[in-house]
């Protein structure tokens, strides 16, 4: 039987386990200052740690649930990372190097069953959730391989906007936040923690009521029903309507900023008419959004969606500008390689399944 990631308890949670197995609650901070600040590799180098407790930890879990399978590395400096997990399971995670630091994106769900008509994470349905400790690991392999490179760089900033749907993974999100925000372990400050949702209202209102002061992102991609349910099957469960009042929530209650992710597809979504609505939908939210407007990455499989062109991506921008809503165009990150969410991890799959 494959053993619990080490990486998937909080703080408070190792303690207690230890408590509960006959040892002292204090080995709890030792232990965690191995793991996150030590950064170790293998049990038996928490060499300052009582040796029982040592060994009891060994017994009982593990610190490597996930192999690194495929690394691609981007002209850019982009490394996008393709994890095997304990069993055979490929998740994705991506290294991205931005003027304010290095962000690492983290996959929380093996596949997807959003249902996103344009998008190669829900090529593959979903088969299972990631363990915290899965997600947790997603950022140690990431760190351990700029320990390698011995020049003191560090994980600066994290989005949870890889496969899977976190908010379908509502519990393990949430001791993964736990754990990396930590200021004994890796200190990854709440402000510099964005968690992406293609729009579950109701566990977006929960998220909301848990005040863990996150970023918030929201997968929008159309400004009406009709052309939302055509491109994402969620707004048929969740339409706009019910969405919109659990972003004023959010709004409300935190006082915070919400970022709409917006894919710009060619000849879909992209006319002046959708800027129009869209600036009108966000409206009540006032100052409190932002729009992320984003190149498409094509997908073989999705050959009826092409990138926009450039001339059609400004004119939405400068419609938005002119409608009051803050926005702006992401800058692009390993184009050269399998750029889109989900890609590389179905591209091996299919390698394999053709053998």
């Amino acid at each position: 039987m494959n053993k619990q990631s080490i990486y998937g308890l909080t703080i408070d949670q190792l303690a207690n386990w230890l408590t509960e197995h006959g040892k002292k609650k204090s080995r709890a901070q030792q232990v965690w200052e191995y793991l996150y600040r030590k950064r170790v590799t293998d049990f038996s180098e928490m060499t300052e740690v009582n040796q029982a407790c040592v060994q009891l930890l060994a017994d009982n879990f593990t610190l490597q649930t996930l192999q690194e399978h495929i690394k691609q590395e981007s002209a850019d400096g982009t490394i996008k990372f393709l994890f095997k997990l304990q069993d055979g399971n490929l998740i994705e995670t991506v290294l991205m190097r931005q003027k304010y630091g290095l962000s690492v994106c983290v996959t929380t769900q093996v596949g997807c069953n959003i249902g996103c008509s344009f998008c190669a994470s829900g090529l593959l349905a979903k088969s299972r959730d990631l363990s915290s400790g899965e997600i947790v690991e997603q950022i140690m392999n990431v760190q351990l391989h700029l320990d390698k490179k011995g020049q003191g760089e560090t994980v600066s900033h994290v989005v949870v906007m890889g496969i899977g749907e976190p908010f379908d993974n509502f519990e393990n999100l949430l001791d993964f936040i736990k754990v990396i925000k930590d200021d004994k372990g890796l200190a990854i400050a709440a402000r510099r923690i964005t968690v992406s949702t293609s729009g579950l209202a109701d566990k977006l209102i929960e998220f909301t009521d848990k005040g863990l002061q996150v970023n918030l992102a929201v997968s929008l991609h159309a400004p009406n029903n009709e052309l939302r349910t055509r491109i994402m099957k969620i707004n048929r469960a969740i339409p706009i309507e019910k969405l919109m009042k659990a972003m004023e929530y959010y709004v409300d209650k935190t006082n915070r900023r919400i970022t709409i992710e917006y894919i710009l597809l060619r000849d879909v979504n992209d006319h002046k008419q959708e800027a129009e609505e869209l600036a009108e939908l966000l409206r009540p939210l006032g100052q409190k959004v932002y729009v992320n407007l984003i190149p498409y990455n094509p997908v073989d499989e999705h050959s009826q969606y092409q990138r926009s062109e450039q001339e059609a991506v400004l004119s939405f921008y400068d419609t938005l500008k002119k409608g009051g809503v803050n926005c702006k165009i992401r800058q692009e990150h390993g184009t050269d390689i399998d750029a889109a969410c989900g890609q590389l991890r179905s591209k091996q799959i299919k390698k394999t399944e053709a053998k």
